[in-house]
Order: structure tokens, then sequence, then C-alpha cells
């Protein structure tokens, strides 16, 4: 299998929002008084996993999930907090380094906000790393990322079938599969299982087990 372009979902992936939504949850003020003191490990109790998404999401909570998510991605102090998990920049530096073209795509409610967070978490490898970000709300369906995928192709001049997506969230294993592309699926402590239909797909912990993944069982020509 011949693979030339990487495409890193960034929440989950490259950067830990399960952090980001313990801090919301815990110091928001509108929502500590109910979380302060919630242990890490109770966060699935609190926003219990919907199958479609596999991972933690705000908007899962039961009562208040439209309204946290949005409180979040309108408060900049919580919504940047989001640290990258352990030898990101390292790796992405290496794939560089090998000829691998690499992009990150984002859904968000404010491209502009986004793009900040992006540029600034990411800032060690902005010289070769393409962020891409979409308004929510722009394609019809739940995500967007297949609509992203098929507009960075055509935008990029890349083929599909050399294109690797890399992302926690089990509906975009399918908008993967969906455009040619090759999906490789983000382990957390937090993500669940693969549905049965989707059980062939490579899973793995970080981003240091993929580029071992990806050396092993593909090539470049």
């Amino acid at each position: 299998m011949i693979i030339k372009n990487i495409f890193w979902d960034v929440d989950g992936v490259l950067a830990n929002l399960n952090y980001a939504y313990y801090n919301f949850l815990t110091k928001h003020p509108k929502y500590a008084p109910l979380y302060k003191d919630i242990e890490w490990s109770d966060l699935p109790k609190v926003l219990p996993v919907e199958e479609k998404y596999g991972a933690l999401e705000l908007k899962t909570h039961p009562s208040l999930g439209v309204e946290m998510d949005k409180d979040f991605c309108s408060s900049y102090e919580f919504f940047s907090n989001r640290p990258l998990y352990p030898n990101v920049i390292e790796t992405l530096k290496e794939l560089h380094n090998l000829g691998y073209k690499q992009f990150t795509m984002s859904a968000t409610f404010d491209v502009e906000t986004k793009k900040k967070l992006l540029n600034h978490l990411l800032k060690d490898v902005s010289d070769f790393l393409t962020i891409e970000c979409v308004q929510h709300g722009k394609f019809m369906h739940d995500t967007a990322k297949e609509d992203m995928l098929k507009a960075c192709f055509e935008k990029y001049g890349l083929k599909a079938e050399e294109t690797v997506l890399v992302d926690d969230r089990i509906y975009n294993q399918y908008a993967a599969i969906n455009v040619g592309a090759h999906p490789v699926r983000m382990r957390s402590e937090f993500t669940t299982d693969l549905p049965t239909d989707l059980n062939w797909i490579p899973e793995v912990r970080d981003v240091v087990e993929f580029k071992n993944w990806l050396l092993a069982n593909t090539t470049r020509e």
C-alpha cells in the first residue's frame, strides 16, 4: 500500500481534548458547582460515549450537551487548554523528513479562533504542516470531514488512495472510507471499541505507534 499523505485529526489525536474537557467541567464557573469534585475517571459518567462518536464529547451530556458545547467553544481559556500529547512534534518532524505531506483538519464554531489555537499549538511544525479548518454547519450532514477531505484532495492535487486519515471518532472512519482514503483509529483511555463492520481498521495508541505502523505496513513508492 502506497501512502504519501497524512491527515491528522487534532482533538484526541495530536492534542488532549479530554484534558480540556476535565478542566472545563471542574473549573468553569457555570459547571464547577456540579462537577468540581469529579475524578478524571468519572469523565465517561458525565459525558456518556455515544456509539457514533466512540470518544468523549460535551454534546453527549444527557441534558446540558448543546449548552456545554457552546460555552466551551466560546471560552478561549478553556477551549485552548488542550496540550499536545507526548512526542507529537518530534514525530511530525520525522515523518516530514521522510517525505510525507501532512495536514490537520478541524471543524469548529469559530474558524479564526480555532486557527489561532492550532497555529499556536503546532507552531514548531508550521513550516510544513498544512492547517485546514471549516465552519460547523457548512455542510448538511453530521461531519464535514468527508467534504473537507474531498476539497483538500482537489486543492492540493492529492490521491485519496495514497492518503491516510488518523482520527479517534468513529464516524470519521466512515468519512475516510467513503472518499477512498485509508482510516487509522487513534485510541485513548476513554475511546470505545469499533463496531463490527469496522473492526479491520488498524488502531494505535499514540503518534509513535502510528509512525511505526505506517513504516511497517506501507511504502511511499
